[in-house]
């Protein structure tokens, strides 16, 4: 497994090693020894989510305030995405900034989202299956939106016109958060 740092300390690209052959392939996509082994995750996975979404749909920027914060570890099982942390921790120097990363059926990788993280996600195919596995249970009275197309975040989102619940239309503006 590769652990690859980003420019935000606590987001993580992780690549897993993956067996392939003419009959397929295989990979651990968690290892609760491997990962407790790595020191990084505020806790043990408690809730696992998948969704399906067409090309061009943009699901974000969610996150949860304590004490339901989550930290999430996020993959694709098949399609392909722009995932997207922003940092909600007003302690940090990077309060504000994000990482982007393509997340793929094929490449395999997975990206680390700790707690104080706005998360979203676009999708760059049809049919992509997107997963998460969650360190603490989804709480509606908990859960906050950042606008996507925040101009204060000014995130490129690889896609024209996305397709974008009502809900999140109505995210706050991130000079409000």
């Amino acid at each position: 497994m590769n652990i690859i740092s980003t420019d935000i300390e606590g987001l993580l690209i992780i690549e897993p090693n993956v067996f392939e052959d003419d009959r397929g392939y295989f990979y651990e996509s968690y290892n609760k020894e491997t990962f407790d082994s790595l020191d990084i995750f505020s806790g043990p996975f408690v809730q696992d989510n998948q969704s399906k979404s067409s090309k061009g749909v943009l699901r974000g920027l969610h996150f949860q305030n304590a004490p339901f914060a989550q930290g999430k570890l996020v993959r694709v099982i098949n399609g392909s995405v722009l995932d997207v942390a922003v940092d909600l921790r007003k302690y940090s120097k990077t309060y504000g900034q994000h990482v982007s990363v393509k997340l793929t059926g094929y490449n395999k990788k997975m990206f680390w989202v700790p707690e104080g993280f706005a998360h979203g996600f676009s999708t760059l195919e049809d049919d992509t299956i997107f997963s998460y596995k969650c360190t603490n249970y989804y709480n509606k009275n908990s859960e906050g939106c950042i606008l996507w197309n925040d101009f204060d975040l000014n995130i490129d989102w690889g896609v024209l016109n996305p397709i974008v619940s009502e809900k999140d239309k109505k995210g706050m503006k991130f000079s409000d958060f």
